[in-house]
C-alpha cells in the first residue's frame, strides 16, 4: 500500500443533519460543535443539525459549519490509528486541512472561515458576479476564451480546475455569460450556471483578500506537522509564513484541484480518504485516475467500514 492523503470538502457539501448522529453518540465529537458555538457566539450546531438548509448554505454559515463537522469527524476517525502522509482541502476545505495539520487551532479556524465568508459575501454586490461549470473543454481552450472576454472589458477567469473536463469559471455576470456562450462555440459539451452568492476565486475577490489579511495577522499560524497541498500552487506547504500568504492568494486565485491530486500521486499517494459530508472529492479523484483507492468517512458506520478495509489492505 502506498501513501495516504486525507481530503476535506468545500462549500456545496453542507447538508442539514451532518455530524448529528455522531455528536449524539460521542462526547468528544459533540465538544467540537459546542466549541464552535462558543467561539462564534451563536448556535451554529443547531443550524448544522436542524437546518434549515437554505440558511446553512449561506456562505457565512456553510464555511464554519463544514470546518466544524469535518474536524469533529476527523477526531473520531483518527482513533482508528489511520494517519495521513498529506492533507488537502477544496477551497474552504483547505482550512479544515490546515486544522488537521495543526497549523491552525480549531477555534481560530472556525473564526477565520466565518470572517472569510462575511468578506466574500461583501466583496461584490449580490447579482453582479457569478460562476458556471464548463464540461468537456480543455483548460487551454477555456483559458483563451476567458482571456478574450476579460480583455473586452468583462472580467472572468478559471476558478476551480476540478478534474479533466470539469472546470468552473468565475467573474462578472456579463463575463461569465459571454464566456459560457463562447465555450459552447469552442466545443464544450455543457455549461451549467451555479447557484452561488458571488464570483469566488476570481480577481473580484481582491477586496475580500485585503480585509481577510488583517484576520490572519491576528491569529496564530504554525508550521504544519503534515504537508498540506496548497490550492494555489498544487505543491506542498508546511511553513507558517507560506500558509499565511497562500490563504490570502487563495481567495482570488484558481483552485488547482486536479493538479493537486496529480501532485499527490507523484508523491506516492494511492489512497485518498475524504473526511466530511458527501463524496464529491472522491468522485473527482476517480475522474483523475480510476485506479486510485477512494474512501469517504462521514459517520460512525463509514468510519468503521473504512478502517476495516484499510486493515485488510495492510495485512
Amino acid at each position: 500500500m502506498g501513501k495516504i492523503a486525507f481530503l476535506f470538502p468545500g462549500q456545496g457539501s453542507q447538508t442539514a443533519g451532518m455530524g448529528k448522529a455522531l455528536a449524539e453518540q460521542d462526547e468528544k465529537v459533540k465538544s467540537f460543535f459546542e466549541s464552535a458555538d462558543q467561539k462564534l457566539g451563536f448556535s451554529l450546531s443547531e443550524l448544522i443539525f436542524e437546518g434549515p438548509q437554505e440558511k446553512l448554505t449561506l456562505t457565512t454559515n456553510a464555511q464554519p459549519a463544514l470546518l466544524t463537522t469535518g474536524i469533529a469527524i476527523l477526531d473520531y476517525f483518527k482513533r482508528s490509528g489511520v494517519t495521513p502522509d498529506f492533507v488537502a482541502g477544496h477551497s474552504l476545505g483547505e482550512y479544515t486541512a490546515l486544522v488537521a495539520a495543526e497549523a491552525l487551532s480549531f477555534e481560530d479556524g472556525v473564526y477565520a472561515v466565518r470572517k472569510r465568508g462575511e468578506f466574500m459575501e461583501e466583496a461584490v454586490p449580490n447579482g453582479e458576479g457569478t460562476m458556471a461549470a464548463v464540461l468537456g473543454l480543455d483548460r487551454d481552450k477555456l483559458s483563451a476564451v476567458t482571456e478574450e472576454v476579460t480583455a473586452a472589458g468583462n472580467p472572468v477567469q478559471l476558478a476551480n480546475l476540478n478534474c479533466p473536463g470539469q472546470i468552473v469559471i468565475s467573474g462578472s455576470r456579463a463575463g461569465v455569460e459571454q464566456a459560457s456562450a463562447k465555450a459552447k462555440e469552442e466545443g464544450a459539451k455543457r455549461v451549467l450556471p451555479l447557484e452561488v452568492s458571488g464570483p469566488f476565486h476570481s480577481e473580484l475577490m481582491k477586496p475580500a483578500a485585503e480585509k481577510f489579511r488583517q484576520v490572519l495577522d491576528n491569529i496564530e499560524i504554525k508550521d504544519a506537522v503534515v504537508p498540506v497541498i496548497a490550492n494555489v500552487t498544487a505543491s506542498e506547504m508546511t511553513s507558517a509564513s507560506e500558509i499565511n500568504s497562500r490563504l490570502i492568494e487563495q481567495l482570488y486565485s484558481p483552485v488547482l484541484w486536479e493538479d493537486s491530486i496529480r501532485k499527490m500521486i507523484e508523491l506516492g499517494v494511492d489512497t485518498f480518504i475524504e473526511i466530511g459530508p458527501g463524496k464529491v472529492l472522491s468522485g473527482l479523484v476517480k475522474k483523475v485516475d480510476r485506479s486510485l483507492k477512494t474512501y469517504a468517512v462521514s459517520d460512525a458506520e463509514s468510519c468503521q467500514a473504512v478502517t476495516e478495509s484499510l486493515k485488510e489492505e495492510l495485512r
